[in-house]
């Protein structure tokens, strides 16, 4: 009667030790990279600064439904050259965002292993989707913050905007529900490394609530009640959507 010999399992197969740069080669390999979003940003900020005109139509589309105007008024000689490099870096910083982020995660790719670089990939990507849509939802309801702000003060005072308070208020709510709705992404990434639990994120709900509406009162820069339900809503579904994701991907 034979008996068959059981061999030992193959030692798993190492990898490939990572390639290791000097920091001499860092330094170089970033400042490449830097040159390129400041090339990317300059390329994007002349084509703001041509397309002036429509840009600026477009961003006083909410001005114009909450007020009925569609002229913006300046006191100040320089304003109005200020109003446009304004509106041409802006523009400048949005044409040249994929570039800035793909030489960001060229340079820190290198770096990652190939387990980092599969988690990375969905996480900015639903990052830079979640920005993008913040900053939508915040344009559209700019007319009836708008109209809530210009209302609150009573039919004596005569509405007059101007444009680099206009832009500033603009600019300002866009990249408050931009950055709020990084919220389920920093949520999902605290349940995997740990820190916190679907478990307790869940005996958590009452005072998220209050917090999440709390914390839009406070940094919404309009202030008024439009916004701040248009934020603090998405939100608190973010917050349950996190939860769910955050166990199926600890699963």
């Amino acid at each position: 009667m034979s008996t068959a010999v059981l061999e030992p399992p193959a030692p798993p197969t190492p990898q490939p030790p990572m390639p290791q740069m000097s920091l001499v080669s860092h330094l170089c390999e970033l400042r490449r990279r830097l040159v390129i979003c400041a090339a990317a940003l300059a390329v994007g900020g002349v084509i703001g600064f041509v397309l002036y005109s429509r840009i600026l139509s477009f961003l006083i589309g909410p001005y114009v439904s909450a007020t009925g105007s569609s002229k913006l008024f300046i006191t100040d000689p320089l304003e109005g050259f200020a109003t446009r490099i304004k509106v041409a870096g802006y523009t400048g910083l949005i044409l040249a965002m994929p570039v800035v982020l793909w030489q960001l995660w060229q340079f820190i790719t290198p770096a990652l292993h190939r387990k980092e670089r599969r988690m990375a990939v969905p996480f900015v990507a639903s990052a830079v989707a979640l920005f993008a849509f913040g900053a939508a939802l915040a344009f559209l309801t700019l007319p009836k913050a708008l109209e809530f702000l210009v209302s609150i003060g009573g039919d004596n005072l005569e509405t007059i905007f101007s444009p680099s308070a206009y832009l500033k208020l603009v600019t300002f709510m866009m990249v408050a529900f931009g950055l709020a709705f990084e919220f389920p992404v920093v949520l999902v990434f605290l349940q995997l490394v740990g820190i916190v639990s679907s478990r307790r994120l869940r005996s958590w709900r009452r005072y998220t609530a209050v917090g999440i509406f709390v914390f839009v009162a406070v940094a919404t820069p309009s202030q008024d009640p439009y916004s701040l339900f248009a934020l603090a809503i998405p939100m608190y579904l973010f917050y349950e959507l996190s939860i769910v994701a955050g166990r199926l991907l600890k699963k």
